[in-house]
């Protein structure tokens, strides 16, 4: 699918804009496996990316428009200076791009405007991170065509500024170094305290589904801003009772949470019983993966959904509902949440053979708890980003 994909943007390009596209990028959405909003407390996160993402195909223009379409939906076009790409109301999409561009910070001397055609196989509002696809091959392929001295880490820093600054939502750095880095059949755990990131081996037997609900994230609605705000206040409250450093839940355990909780209000306490237990799953995790221990890893994510659920408070009664039935579905070894929560996708580990009827399961159980699809979709982890090969 992702070669059609491909084929149609780089037709699109050359009628849209007269001319073949210079410069192509593809960067794969990801899902996060274990590790619930633990990246902008410093803590760690294993996800991976997938096989499925976002092309941007681009070219330079001699003058100051930046002109943006999307090849699968071609009602979707806008334009900018290149010189002034401020955030936008309307076309709320082409802000993450704009972000992007604003701060890639093309030297003056060589400042023009571009066109840029966007397609993408990933499902929107699915949990996968459509938006740092869209970030990350915006940023590689910008970087190609206007020769720019930039690391993958800068990108991935450059497409968090663009969510922030852009789109309004303070990620962390989860989904652009996931895209970014991913490996083939692997995990890819990241510490974000030092950015340190490795791979996990996923064992070969399983694979990993998404359970796309079709609910809407609130996340630019302020609900993912609220839980980050929360965040930082726990680690403030434990920064003056413990007797070390803490300048994030990174550095608090689950036994120091225990001793002094019942003091804290009752908000940051749930949050940060979430955070500080993510981080301690993910790490037993990887090891259990190393040591081929299937079963207790996938434990391991159930237990993660109850702490969303309960104690971060991010779920809803979809994701819920099918967490539960993976539970009593043959082949299923754990599920949860993934990504903000609020809606979105569950992310199952299952056994490969019982793939397919634990997915089909799942969606007729779905429909007829709630009267709407479940999209079951089969997920490879797959390598990260990367220039397309047809171009470059």
């Amino acid at each position: 699918m992702s070669d059609t994909v491909l084929q149609q943007a780089l037709a699109y390009f050359e009628t849209r804009f007269g001319k073949p596209a210079v410069v192509g990028a593809f960067a794969p959405g990801r899902v996060e496996v274990l590790g619930n909003h633990t990246d902008y407390n410093e803590g760690y996160v294993l996800s991976a990316a997938i096989d499925r993402g976002t092309y941007f195909l681009a070219g330079r223009r001699s003058d100051n428009a930046c002109i943006l379409a999307d090849a699968m939906h071609l009602e979707l076009e806008t334009r900018f200076a290149a010189d002034d790409p401020h955030p936008v109301a309307d076309q709320a999409w082409s802000n993450y791009i704009r972000g992007v561009w604003a701060k890639l910070g093309v030297p003056p001397a060589r400042r023009t405007g571009f066109n840029g055609v966007i397609a993408s196989t990933i499902p929107m509002g699915a949990g996968l991170s459509s938006s740092a696809a869209l970030e990350i091959s915006a940023a590689l392929a910008l970087r190609e065509l206007y020769r720019l001295d930039r690391t993958s880490l800068e990108l991935a820093k450059i497409g968090q500024a663009a969510e922030h600054e852009f789109a309004g939502v303070k990620c962390g750095l989860l989904d652009q170094i996931s895209s970014l880095f991913g490996k083939a059949n692997s995990l890819v755990m990241t510490d974000f305290r030092t950015l340190a990131v490795n791979t996990v081996p996923l064992a070969s037997e399983v694979c990993l589904l998404a359970c796309n609900t079709h609910v809407k994230h609130a996340l630019v609605d302020g609900e993912y801003n609220e839980r980050r705000e929360s965040c930082e206040a726990a680690a403030a409250w434990f920064r003056e009772r413990l007797p070390h450093p803490v300048s994030h839940l990174r550095d608090v355990s689950m036994a120091e949470w225990e001793r002094f909780a019942a003091d804290m209000p009752p908000i940051p306490a749930k949050r940060s019983a979430h955070v500080i237990g993510e981080n301690e799953r993910v790490v037993k995790g990887a090891a259990l993966l190393r040591e081929g221990r299937l079963d207790r890893f996938g434990k391991l994510l159930f237990e993660s959904h109850v702490s969303s659920r309960l104690n971060f408070q991010n779920s809803c009664p979809e994701l819920d509902f099918l967490v539960a039935r993976a539970e009593r579905t043959d082949g299923v070894l754990g599920a949860r949440l993934s990504g903000g929560g609020f809606g979105g996708s569950a992310v199952v580990l299952v056994k490969k053979e019982q793939a397919a009827a634990a997915g089909e399961s799942l969606a007729r159980a779905f429909d007829s708890e709630f009267g709407t699809p479940c999209d079951v979709i089969a997920l490879q982890p797959s390598d990260g980003a990367r220039l397309s090969s047809l171009l470059c």
